[in-house]
């Protein structure tokens, strides 16, 4: 009978395999969503931040392990060029420069303005000027501290179809020449007329020589009132080229004397500009040329008494 009865085989298979291999992916998969949280909380930060404060934690990301924990120098101020020292040091270097002029430029800005109250109260306050206050005008320009002596119909500055300078015109450029003196910045003088045609039967004078000679007529006025000569960079005749009344161009005050006190920016491009000119003139040459876009008349002076 008990050959009769099936037999049964039973394999066992040994386990633990399943459990070794099979939880390895929940440690990957953990890992994984730890490092996504971690993604997403940074980037929350970062949108909250002010650029202020980023700027500080890329600050701590760039800082060298020893300066971090022993302290010193920020690597950003390293002038080192090693790797892990700090950023270029040519960009550093750049920001730098670009601060000082940044405050250069800002001081000669007080410095022009300071000027430009003094003047004021100079004009109002000083005998000479009060009763021509009408005639002088000066304003904040971008090339400096700009000061306009303007014509009269009843009050000209000079004698009619001449650079001789009258009385009282003499007598405002003398008391402007020591102010002058107070500020480091150089300055230039342009002499405009009206749009009336100047002629005395002499075809090579015109307006533009007139304006030109009135222009140095009245630098040697500033000299003469103690204005140093070495303050003078430029000295040009416009003609009627620039009127102040556009809208009447025959109008008086379109005959001016212009003085501008340099800013730095525009006092170092004339001095680069004469520089060249000088250059090309350098076999004794009189120097003569024109504004760019103009007619305008260019003088080159030296020093010599005045004549009336």
């Amino acid at each position: 009978m008990s050959a009769d009865k099936p037999h049964v085989i039973v394999k066992k298979v040994a386990g633990g395999g399943g459990a070794h291999h099979g939880g390895g992916w929940k440690i990957a998969y953990a890992d994984f969503m730890t490092a996504m949280m971690a993604f997403f909380l940074v980037m929350w930060l970062l949108s909250i931040s002010t650029p202020k404060q980023r700027e500080g934690i890329a600050e701590h990301f760039r800082m060298p392990l020893k300066v971090a924990l022993s302290g010193g120098e920020k690597n950003s101020l390293s002038s080192s060029a090693i790797p892990g020292g700090g950023p270029d040091p040519l960009a550093q270097e750049g920001e730098e420069k670009l601060s000082d002029a940044e405050r250069e430029e800002m001081e000669d800005a007080a410095r022009l303005a300071d000027m430009k109250k003094r003047l004021d109260e100079l004009i109002e306050n000083s005998p000479a000027f009060k009763q021509f206050r009408s005639q002088i005008l000066i304003d904040i320009t971008t090339e400096g501290l700009r000061l306009q002596i303007v014509d009269s119909e009843k009050r000209p500055m000079f004698d009619l179809a001449s650079a001789r300078v009258v009385p009282h015109m003499r007598a405002i450029l003398r008391e402007l020449g020591p102010t002058l003196n107070d500020l480091p910045n150089k300055i230039t003088l342009s002499g405009h007329t009206d749009a009336i045609v100047y002629t005395n039967g002499d075809r090579s004078y015109g307006n533009w020589e007139l304006s030109a000679d009135r222009a140095n007529a009245s630098r040697r006025e500033l000299v003469m009132g103690g204005m140093n000569e070495g303050k003078v960079l430029r000295v040009v005749g416009l003609a009627d080229s620039m009127h102040l009344d556009n809208a009447d161009p025959r109008n008086p005050i379109n005959r001016r004397i212009s003085i501008i006190v340099l800013n730095r920016q525009t006092q170092d491009r004339i001095e680069r500009e004469n520089s060249g000119e000088l250059a090309k003139t350098s076999a004794g040459a009189t120097l003569s040329g024109g504004v760019p876009g103009s007619d305008a008349k260019l003088m080159s002076f030296k020093p010599s008494a005045p004549t009336q």
